[in-house]
């Protein structure tokens, strides 16, 4: 989930109302896509090396944090 490549039909995407900005904006659009019926979701392998943090890399455990509440909150308490 958390690598930043999403692919979507327009008029799936166009049918929710996104809140999250960050970090929780990955577990927020795969939750309410997995709640629509008859969309079929497909994880495909990718090559990725991550930077370090000399490199720039800036998410810590602080994001972790966020990324679990938004996974619990999408999953569990949202009625979209």
């Amino acid at each position: 989930m958390e690598t930043g490549y999403k692919l979507f039909r327009r008029e799936i995407i166009q049918q929710i109302s996104m809140c999250e900005n960050r970090i929780g904006f990955e577990p927020e659009v795969t939750a309410k896509i997995a709640k629509i019926k008859g969309i079929r979701i497909y994880e495909v392998g990718i090559s990725y090396y991550g930077r370090t943090y000399e490199e720039g890399k800036k998410i810590n455990w602080k994001d972790g944090l966020r990324a679990i509440y938004c996974i619990i909150k999408y999953n569990y308490f949202s009625k979209s």
